[in-house]
């Protein structure tokens, strides 16, 4: 049998167990100053921003790819405080406040509805084993009924976001955007 890198699988002894073996096998390419080089597979640094080549084809030194820190400590303070201000805003609470007005009561109404439910069903099993019509008990109808408040549950919290959330939270994304247009000179 062979394996993924296309070399017979050892069965835990004899020479593909031994510390020789290991040495030559997919240790990484390295110059002899120590440095790993660019065609080891497990070279990342590509795909981090490091290594990028200017116009010579020469690689750019880290420092110029990487913001400093302080810059980093900047944008990350100028960003706290837009968003700081945009949670403080009116059109933000307004936003909140419909979700809560809306949230808390449905999530309290289902959680009723299904400790009902549950109760009902441990406690008055005569009940819940009645049948309705033919093989169809009150247990099933009650259980379907928990579906069928979830898909309408989902809907009604579809249609309040579109129509009473939605637009308001557009508006507001745009306001926060322009405000960290601003701040970072017109750069995002």
């Amino acid at each position: 049998m062979q394996s993924s890198n296309s070399r017979p699988r050892g069965g835990g002894g004899g020479a593909e167990g031994s510390a020789e073996h290991h040495e030559d096998q997919g240790s990484p390419p390295a110059e002899p100053s120590g440095r790993v080089r660019y065609d080891d597979p497990w070279y990342d640094a590509l795909a981090s921003g490091w290594g990028e080549l200017d116009a010579a084809g020469v690689p750019v030194p880290v420092a110029a790819v990487v913001p400093s820190s302080r810059e980093g400590e900047e944008r990350a303070a100028v960003a706290a405080d837009v968003y700081l201000e945009v949670q403080r805003s009116a059109a933000f609470q307004e936003v909140r406040t419909r979700y809560r007005r809306f949230v808390g009561p449905a999530v309290a109404l289902f959680l009723v509805w299904y400790v009902a439910y549950v109760v009902t069903a441990t406690t008055v099993p005569g009940l819940m084993a009645r049948p309705v019509v033919g093989a169809v008990n009150v247990a099933m109808l009650a259980g379907l009924g928990q579906f069928l408040t979830t898909f309408l549950l989902t809907w009604a919290y579809a249609r309040h976001a579109r129509l009473r959330r939605d637009r308001l939270a557009l508006e507001l994304r745009w306001e926060t955007q322009e405000l960290a247009r601003g701040l970072r000179g017109g750069a995002l």
